[in-house]
């Protein structure tokens, strides 16, 4: 039997396994289980059925457009309001600077506020961006102290900047 004749043979069966899992008639996947077949043939051992292996090569490349369809869409969906804000606007209005300077104003004052054991390790970790164990050896005391401080830093900064987040 040659190719064209085994395409005729299974292009039925090939079109229906594609259309049970992609709720559609997608021509790109049928020539792609051809190909694969084609690119392939060599390899199969005829220990089964050779329309088996052509529905499960159908099977496998409809369930992996399908994967790679959903995470293109997830990719691509994003709310209204992220796509805002990942736009740069070069231009920033006087407004728009002056709310920016009043939000870092705030954000200074709120680490100001801290108690001074939490504002060192917020300064240091956060700020000049020190590994917890330079931290640690900076301020001469043990790793669990300086991440325990880092988290009530933060807990406490979270609450004062609660309008902010």
């Amino acid at each position: 039997m040659n190719f064209k004749e085994l395409i005729n043979a299974n292009k039925q069966n090939v079109q229906n396994i594609i259309k049970l899992i992609t709720k559609e008639n997608n021509e790109d996947i049928e020539q792609e289980v051809y190909v694969k077949v084609w690119k392939n043939s060599d390899k199969y051992i005829e220990q089964g059925n050779f329309k088996t292996w052509i529905c499960t090569i159908a099977k496998n490349l409809s369930k992996d457009y399908l994967k790679s369809t959903q995470r293109r869409q997830s990719q691509n969906s994003t709310a209204d309001d992220e796509v805002m804000n990942s736009i740069k606007d070069n231009n920033a209005t006087p407004e728009l600077k002056l709310l920016q300077k009043l939000r870092q104003k705030k954000i200074y004052e709120a680490i100001q506020n801290l108690k001074p054991k939490f504002k060192e390790v917020i300064l240091l970790c956060e700020i000049d961006d020190l590994s917890y164990e330079q931290a640690s050896k900076k301020l001469k005391v043990p790793v669990g102290t300086i991440k325990s401080r880092l988290y009530n830093a933060k807990k406490q900064l979270a609450l004062d900047l609660e309008d902010l987040i």
